[in-house]
């Protein structure tokens, strides 16, 4: 089900939105979507925090 969520986030974020011209242009464009999916997206599950945020606050408690 993790993974799904996310291959559906995926494909309404970055696929749907972008036509890429070549196989580096949309290469370079996945590995920013998840940099930013795993580090600066806020999440509402998450209270609200970026993941980052929350492992670094998880890591602190």
């Amino acid at each position: 089900a993790i993974a799904e969520n996310f291959f559906g986030h995926l494909k309404e974020e970055l696929f749907h939105h972008n036509k890429f011209d070549t196989t580096e242009e949309f290469t370079t464009q996945l590995h920013d979507y998840i940099d930013w999916y795993n580090t600066t997206r806020i999440s509402t599950t998450l209270k609200g925090l970026s993941p980052a945020e929350y492992r670094a606050q998880t890591l602190a408690a």
